[in-house]
């Protein structure tokens, strides 16, 4: 059984950094493309950044330049170096799976098919 539990997350003020870490078990092999997902209250979830098997990223514009991702494959963790965060950045963030078709979704940013795992979300608050 596939499980994704998101660490990190907490109150900054603008302009200051966060780093959220996603765990991974359940998987027999690294063949999958993960993601950072958001949902602001009031909002619809929105992709943020996904990365695939081999390390291709593809990032909302929004957040090109302020955000990182990586993952190790060998510890099937993700994380998310949040830099320069802004009010509008304030918002749950998801960690999700999906085989690895969901990182050739040009739609992933807004419908997010293939995505079939998801973790409980951490909070991200960015103050003014």
């Amino acid at each position: 059984q596939v499980q994704l539990v998101e660490s990190g997350g907490g109150s900054v003020q603008a302009g200051g950094s966060l780093r959220l870490s996603c765990a991974a078990s359940g998987y027999s092999d690294s063949s999958y493309c993960m993601g950072w997902f958001r949902q602001a209250p009031g909002k619809q979830r929105e992709g943020v950044v996904i990365i695939g098997m081999n390390g291709g990223t593809a990032y909302a514009n929004s957040v090109k330049g302020r955000f990182t991702i990586s993952r190790d494959n060998a510890k099937n963790t993700l994380d998310l170096q949040m830099n320069s965060l802004k009010p509008e950045d304030t918002a749950t963030y998801y960690c999700a799976a999906g085989p690895e078709r969901a990182c050739f979704d040009s739609n992933w940013r807004r419908t997010y098919t293939y995505f079939d795992k998801w973790g409980q979300g951490t909070q991200v608050t960015v103050s003014s």
